[in-house]
């Protein structure tokens, strides 16, 4: 399969010993490396590893099998993917990715992190590994110029650690007499939560994630974190992935679990993943902010958006659960929409002008895969720019109230879509369409042949 030296590390961002020589200079010798692998869900596969492995990770000596790739959410094997043994569950090689060697701050001794990448070769990046599908379409930018420029919002929930689905913790309010009425914004509920908030900051800034703004937002126990933009898509992505296990592991050690999931609550809003974006061109000037041309550029990426939104679907709504969360008044977009400075619509143009001048996609559940979201989000404006599409009217009031057209409200529509896409086929490969088609019906499929509580209670 290759040796690392055999690679261009520099174009295919892995990394070096370089990355451990500079770990070791800020950090102790670790007892335990944990290697990380975003799977197609965006959860993490891999092994732990002495710290004396270090070495074995940055040789190429460090394998997986390729069919990590083909797991459902619960991690078992779909065998339609083709990716088990029917193919004889082949080793890929897992090579770090450059600078991806972090400390655990959570941990109770001096352990380390690295985030690798499948490759079957020197020149072979895995085809099913969402992080290669993202590095593709930032490379197609590349070859036009231009620099994506990304940030990531991230909504969830702080329950009692304990059974799943446990109401969120209550702010002080909550604790008295009187409704649980929406704070949002309010400092007081960042306040009564300040030691957790505080152990976010603190491991944000050991790891390196440019963690930026906490609210509180539209529910008890709701807050969202935001990160910094990055003009490095693929490390924007990795810090969303990897700030979701940091804020899991900060509530774990505080007695409380950190819920992503897309709609966890019938009665309160759900979780979603919003995804600011501009494009910068060979000068850094944001090609959205120029004077001239910059809105018709605006306009164009927009309506690429707007016209593969139903097809790319499953890439932001990604779970059974998550298209409960689509529903009007939730903050959650509904229809194929854009707008300026509205928050009611699927693609908001924020209130910012010349090089603040972006989108804000905001349709993603915060459990969606960030790789597989930018990706799909990118692909979506380059359509509408090699196009020169144009976008329909922007929506200035409510957009669940427009007689436009609804997106999928199922998995199953979503996925029937999807699947018969030109646009999936030309932006992530047939094959990778394919993988991912598999794992989607194969989850669906388990949870319609599943009973509920309540049909129980109600039939039985």
């Amino acid at each position: 399969m290759g040796r690392p030296d055999d690679f261009d590390h520099s174009a295919a961002g892995i990394g070096g010993p370089e990355d451990v020589a500079a770990y070791l200079a800020d950090n102790p010798e670790p007892e335990i490396v944990e290697v990380l692998i975003p799977d197609t869900n965006g959860l993490f596969r891999g092994k732990w590893l002495p710290g004396a492995a270090l070495d074995k990770i940055y040789s190429g000596d460090f394998a997986m099998p390729l069919s990590i790739f083909g797991l459902d959410v619960w991690g078992r094997e779909v065998h339609e993917t083709g990716l088990h043994l029917e193919t004889g569950d082949k080793d890929g090689v897992c090579l770090p990715v450059q600078g991806a060697l972090r400390p655990v701050p959570w941990s109770d001794r001096p352990a380390a992190q690295v985030l690798a990448g499948m490759w079957t070769g020197p020149q072979a990046p895995f085809f099913a590994d969402p992080r290669h599908r993202l590095a593709a379409v930032v490379d197609r930018f590349g070859e036009q110029g231009l620099t994506p420029v990304v940030a990531f919002e991230l909504e969830f929930y702080l329950t009692p650690k304990g059974d799943a689905g446990a109401r969120p913790v209550l702010p002080v309010y909550g604790e008295r007499p009187g409704p649980e009425w929406q704070n949002m914004y309010g400092l007081s509920d960042l306040a009564d939560h300040k030691e957790i908030f505080d152990d976010i900051r603190v491991a944000a800034e050991r790891q390196g994630l440019p963690a930026d703004t906490i609210v509180s937002e539209a529910a008890p126990g709701q807050f969202e974190v935001n990160l910094k933009h990055r003009s490095d898509a693929i490390a924007a992505a990795d810090d969303a992935l990897m700030l979701r296990r940091l804020i899991a592991a900060v509530a774990d050690r505080r007695d409380l679990r950190a819920t992503f999931m897309a709609k966890p609550f019938i009665d309160w809003p759900g979780n979603g993943m919003h995804v600011h974006v501009s494009l910068c061109d060979a000068g850094g000037q944001n090609i959205f902010g120029a004077a001239e041309g910059g809105e018709a550029r605006l306009s164009e990426a927009v309506a690429g958006l707007i016209q593969t939104m139903p097809a790319a679907l499953p890439l932001f709504i990604s779970t059974w659960n998550g298209y409960r969360r689509i529903q009007p008044g939730s903050y959650a977009p509904t229809r194929a929409t854009w707008g300026h400075n509205n928050r009611s619509v699927a693609v908001r143009i924020p209130a910012a002008e010349g090089s603040g001048r972006r989108i804000e996609h905001r349709i993603s559940g915060a459990d969606a895969n960030p790789y597989l979201v930018l990706a799909g989000v990118l692909s979506g404006m380059q359509l509408g720019l090699d196009h020169g599409l144009r976008a329909p009217a922007p929506v200035d009031g409510n957009a669940y109230d427009e007689p436009l057209p609804m997106l999928a409200r199922d998995m199953k529509d979503a996925i029937h879509t999807f699947e018969h896409a030109d646009f999936i086929r030309h932006a992530f490969g047939a094959e990778f369409r394919k993988v991912f088609t598999d794992i989607k019906r194969a989850e669906m499929k388990a949870f319609e042949s599943e009973i509920t509580p309540l049909e129980h209670a109600t039939y039985f």
